[in-house]
C-alpha cells in the first residue's frame, strides 16, 4: 500500500481551493457552469485543486459529507 506524505504547502494549497468562489459554488450546487468547469477542466490543472484531493480525499467538485 502506497502513502502520500501531505506537505504543508499541499494544505495551504487546499485551503485556497476551500476559498475558491468557483469550487466553493461547484460542491455547494453540484450543477451549472462551476461544476462543470471544476469537475471537467480545472481539476487536471489546478494545483490547488489537486492538493485537495490529497488533503481531503475527495475531488474538489464533490459535495461536502453531511
Amino acid at each position: 500500500m502506497e502513502t502520500t506524505t501531505i506537505t504543508d504547502q499541499d494544505r495551504e494549497l487546499a485551503k485556497r481551493c476551500v476559498n475558491c468562489p468557483v469550487c466553493r459554488r461547484a460542491r455547494d450546487k453540484q450543477k451549472g457552469v462551476a461544476y462543470f468547469f471544476v469537475k471537467n477542466i480545472e481539476g487536471s490543472f489546478c494545483p490547488a485543486c489537486q492538493a485537495y484531493e490529497k488533503v481531503y480525499g475527495r475531488k474538489a467538485h464533490e459535495a461536502l459529507k453531511s
